[in-house]
């Protein structure tokens, strides 16, 4: 469970017949301008981080062999570069054993989130869906869809860890021989859980109109 983290329920009613619930530890901002800047700004950093570390690992890459495309590629890329000057002068001080796993390091902290966002989609006479964002920005969110002739019920269930009492909400589906948790790595706490809970089952089977 994610308890280090401010957890944040957002709930969505595009249609009558649907209404989605998800919970996120990303930061919520009053206003969605300066949120946006804000995601923009953090995003135009990691492209220019991974962008210098290739930078120099190209650098050191000229210094090491000798192959012309090698170095006219280089050359091309550092003259029209700002700050060619520091990344030239970073390959030279550094070997390549620690540039490259030092480079490694940053792109993965670039590419890896910084926040959990999951989600609970429930569609009148259809059915739910459940979704957990990828750690990493490349890859999408793993979905489970299970349909309505499948739910038996939506419950919210406690499990002891270690002395402490933990809740968590759960689809029981016909036919299967263990449930489906809902938010399976934040575990929201019981307060979120209950409105879930209450939200999903009156869309589910009595509208929410």
């Amino acid at each position: 469970m994610f308890s280090g983290k401010a957890q944040y329920l957002e709930v969505h009613l595009p249609s009558p017949t649907t209404v989605s619930f998800v919970v996120t530890t990303r930061r919520q901002d009053t206003s969605k301008l300066r949120s946006r800047l804000l995601t923009l700004f953090r995003h135009v950093c990691r492209i220019v981080l991974v962008f210098y570390a290739f930078l120099i690992n190209l650098a050191k890459a000229q210094q090491i062999f000798s192959f012309s495309r090698l170095q006219t590629y280089a050359d091309l890329c550092l003259k029209f570069t700002l700050g060619s000057s520091l990344v030239k002068l970073v390959a030279d001080r550094l070997e390549w054993w620690i540039i490259v796993p030092a480079s490694l390091f940053v792109v993965y902290l670039c590419l890896r989130r910084d926040y959990v966002e999951e989600s609970l989609l429930v569609l009148q006479s259809l059915g739910i869906q459940t979704s957990t964002s990828s750690p990493y920005f490349f890859a999408g969110p793993t979905t489970t869809f299970i349909p309505t002739t499948q739910i038996q019920d939506i419950v919210i269930h406690e499990a002891f860890k270690g002395l402490g009492v933990m809740f968590y909400l759960a689809v029981i589906v016909e036919g299967a021989s263990e449930v489906v948790v809902v938010f399976p790595t934040l575990l929201p706490r019981r307060e979120i859980l209950e409105e879930v809970w209450r939200g999903a089952r009156k869309c589910l089977y009595s509208g929410i109109r």
